[in-house]
């Protein structure tokens, strides 16, 4: 159990989403932000929970990221820090297997190709210590692209569809799906979800647990965590500063 005595509220843990409650997705982190952020680190033990490496938090949240919070949880915390030390990681294909992992990517990549979308442009399967992402239009696109592609998806579900196509051709496989941010969604085993990050907090004794999010609905990646018993959510709707 840590001492965290220097906090007006040692007892209260507050852990955010990056894209969204933090930063405008996949941009980087206003002045304003930050000094909200180091000023309830004073009050509060703060942390940060999210799908993506550390190297894309680096770049919304600055390279010193893991020193802003008193926990890191990059990959829903498959990557854990703990006031800017490595605690002990677990990965995907350890899980899966490597023939498993290839016919599960021969089958998203083919799928992909036959996707007919206005626009492809790259890295469209993003392999992860914990999980993969996976982004019909491509990780690479612009972010004018990404925009005009969330309202297409939204119209025309394009990776509700996808999801669903990869569950039946994978029963077995132990998986589960959230979809997060503009493009992508994300595959990962049952139960490493963003509520993965919560097992290194068991020893701690928080009375509260707040957790800040914008993908909070059924099927969106914040979803598991907003909804845990052992968690107060709140859904963002916009960044206010």
């Amino acid at each position: 159990m840590s001492n965290w005595s220097t906090k007006q509220h040692p007892n209260i843990l507050v852990l955010f989403d990056v894209d969204g409650p933090l930063t405008p997705a996949r941009k980087v982190v206003s002045k304003e932000m930050l000094d909200l952020l180091s000023k309830l680190r004073t009050k509060v033990v703060t942390g940060f929970v999210g799908g993506s490496d550390l190297s894309k938090q680096q770049e919304q949240l600055g390279d010193n990221v893991v020193e802003l919070f008193d926990y890191s949880f990059p990959q829903n915390g498959l990557t854990p820090y703990k006031l800017g030390k490595p605690l002990s990681s677990q990965s995907f294909i350890n899980f899966l297997g490597e023939k498993k992992y290839q016919k599960l990517a021969n089958f998203i990549l083919r799928y992909i190709a036959d996707l007919d979308i206005p626009v492809k442009t790259g890295t469209f399967l993003e392999f992860r210590a914990g999980l993969i992402n996976v982004s019909p239009v491509g990780r690479n696109c612009s972010h004018q692209q990404r925009d005009e592609y969330e309202k297409y998806d939204l119209e025309h579900q394009i990776r509700p569809k996808f999801i669903e196509a990869i569950k039946k051709e994978f029963p077995d496989y132990g998986l589960t799906y959230s979809i997060g941010g503009q493009i992508s969604f994300d595959v990962f085993p049952i139960g490493w979800d963003k509520t993965y990050c919560l097992n290194h907090l068991k020893g701690e004794k928080f009375d509260k647990i707040h957790f800040f999010g914008d993908k909070t609905f059924k099927g969106g990646n914040d979803y598991e965590i907003f909804t845990h018993p052992d968690v107060t959510g709140h859904s963002v709707k916009e960044i206010i500063i």
